[in-house]
């Protein structure tokens, strides 16, 4: 059998923590800033944790190598 690849787009978009978790970056922090209260500004600085179903879905499809 061939070698799976990994997907690009999500080797860009996701890390793995060191407890197998995924992690990704919270979108919308380009622009309109000015209209976000401070407390959601700071919550878009920080890397979002993915629920599980979803986890096991990304793993399994795009991140073959961390299965």
């Amino acid at each position: 059998m061939y070698k799976l690849k990994t997907h690009s787009g999500a080797k860009k978009r996701f890390k793995i923590s060191s407890n197998g978790k995924i992690r990704f970056a919270h979108s919308g922090k380009k622009h309109f800033m000015r209209r976000r209260s401070k407390d959601q500004i700071r919550e878009k600085r920080r890397m979002g944790v993915m629920y599980v179903p979803d986890a096991k879905r990304i793993v399994r499809w795009y991140l073959p190598k961390f299965m």
